[in-house]
C-alpha cells in the first residue's frame, strides 16, 4: 500500500497531558514516522508519515487517551519525506 503523509494541527487540551509521548509511544508501535511538537497558542502540531491506515488508527489512539482532550483538528495531506523515525521536536 502507498505512504501517505499528513500534517495535523491539533486543538484543545493537548499541552501538558503527555501528548508529546503518548504520540511518539503510539507512532513507534503502527511504524509511523514524522515529528511532533508544542505550539506557542497551546496547540500541537505533528506531521505523520506511513500506511494510511496505521497513521488514521495512530490518531484515533491519540484521540481516546483519557487525558488528551482534542476539541479540534486541523489535517492536510503533504508531501512525502521518508523519515527514518518519530521524534519530538523542540517548539515555539
Amino acid at each position: 500500500m502507498d505512504k501517505i503523509r499528513r500534517h495535523y494541527v491539533f486543538k484543545g487540551s493537548v499541552q501538558g497531558v503527555g501528548f508529546r509521548y503518548k504520540a511518539t509511544h503510539v507512532a513507534s508501535m503502527f511504524g509511523v514516522t514524522g515529528w511532533v511538537c508544542n505550539r506557542y497558542d497551546g496547540s500541537v502540531e505533528m506531521e505523520a508519515e506511513g500506511d494510511p491506515e496505521a497513521v488514521d488508527r495512530m490518531v484515533a489512539v491519540l484521540r481516546q487517551d483519557r487525558y488528551i482532550f482534542i476539541e479540534d483538528m486541523d489535517v492536510k495531506n503533504i508531501p512525502l519525506e521518508d523519515d527514518r523515525g518519530f521524534h519530538i521536536r523542540s517548539g515555539w
